[in-house]
């Protein structure tokens, strides 16, 4: 038996179909126009922190110009001091729909975290200034009514300093000193050389614990997370979030206080341009004394800093300091390495970046590091 349609239903039909049909192509058009608008503003995103990028570029290569003016304008180019134009500070550009803001900071104003590898340290680095100011005559560790003159910014008797032993990795014990100084929640002493000695093994090229508070291989890859130790110079003082004994309140506090150099180990710090406010460092550096006496130190650099070392050691501040002659190596007046933290901003777009620069031997800038992202 046939079933008829009337030609009334067949047209129902015919319109839901249509209406199907249509309400298919609403939705892939929508879904098309979603994309299309999706790919403009990721194309316009991406172009903006190109331009943000170029931006950073350029400062960077502002920064490299400030940094050779300040030294050609510089009469005497071998004392790096803050009263140069590259130490005015965070500096801001207005630009076309951004901005433009850059800060030259001494790598050599800071610890440098890599120095703790090199444990023979002579110091030296073919700086011949480290030997001005050695005169055996005027220096007061040579004078036998001196050999037991105390300095009463010292506190810390039961060290070897005090003893006037000879500290071989002076690096090592500025920075237990400065974590000491520190006063940091949780960490005395006994963490305080934990830490250098973790941190020494972090550096070091072997998989052999080095001291009872070192760390290597086995330490970290029994960790929920294992890894294994870098056993190499650090690129980053974020590097230290992964070290031994290093908690968040302890990297927190040092964190202004230190820094590292890329592929150098060296340790030598510039009395000129050493922050007043992080004037723990300066104690730090010169065995522990107290705060008094570095702040007269650093009341007495002036503002174009120390011509030279001997400046410095002929301080009668100086010479009061116990054994202060093996502390010298550890200073410079001039300064090699620089940072350069950039960021900059273009239509709601922002970019930061930090360059490492060193001052070459023929007065040329070379960027050796570049870290890009707030860190």
């Amino acid at each position: 038996m046939m079933i008829k349609t009337s030609a009334k239903q067949q047209r129902g039909v015919a319109l839901v179909t249509v209406m199907l049909v249509l309400a298919i192509c609403v939705i892939i058009a929508s879904r098309m126009s979603s994309a299309l608008i999706f790919q403009v503003q990721r194309t316009e995103n991406i172009n903006s922190n190109q331009q943000a990028y170029w931006y950073a570029m350029g400062a960077e290569a502002f920064g490299k110009t400030v940094l050779a003016l300040s030294f050609q304008d510089n009469k005497d180019k071998t004392v790096t001091h803050l009263g140069q134009p590259w130490a005015a500070g965070e500096t801001a550009f207005p630009v076309d729909l951004g901005e433009i803001s850059g800060e030259i900071k001494d790598l050599q104003s800071c610890f440098n975290l890599n120095a703790l590898n090199n444990p023979n340290q002579s110091n030296n680095y073919d700086d011949n200034a480290s030997d001005q100011g050695d005169d055996d005559n005027n220096d007061p560790d040579n004078d036998p009514d001196n050999g037991e003159s105390q300095n009463p910014g010292n506190g810390n008797d039961d060290d070897d300093n005090q003893q006037g032993k000879e500290i071989k990795n002076k690096a090592k014990q500025a920075f237990i000193e400065l974590v000491s100084l520190l006063d940091i929640e949780g960490v005395d002493r006994y963490t305080a050389e934990a830490m250098a000695e973790a941190l020494q093994d972090w550096l070091d090229e072997d998989s052999m614990i080095a001291a009872p508070g070192g760390a290597e291989d086995n330490d970290y890859a029994s960790r929920e997370y294992p890894y294994l130790a870098a056993n190499s110079l650090m690129v980053s003082s974020n590097e230290l979030r992964l070290v031994e004994h290093f908690s968040a309140q302890a990297i927190l506090a040092l964190q202004d206080y230190v820094c590292v150099i890329p592929n150098s180990h060296r340790h030598q710090i510039n009395i000129n341009t050493l922050d007043e406010e992080k004037i723990e460092l300066l104690q730090a550096l010169f065995g522990g004394i107290d705060s008094s006496t570095a702040e007269e130190i650093l009341a007495e650099r002036g503002e174009e800093g120390f011509k030279d070392l001997s400046a410095l050691y002929d301080l009668s501040v100086v010479k009061g300091i116990k054994n202060q002659k093996q502390w010298r190596q550890q200073f410079v007046v001039d300064s090699d390495y620089f940072m350069l933290t950039t960021k900059t901003s273009f239509n709601d777009s922002y970019f930061s970046m930090k360059s490492v620069m060193k001052i070459n031997e023929d007065e040329s800038i070379s960027v050796v590091d570049r870290t890009i992202g707030a860190n």
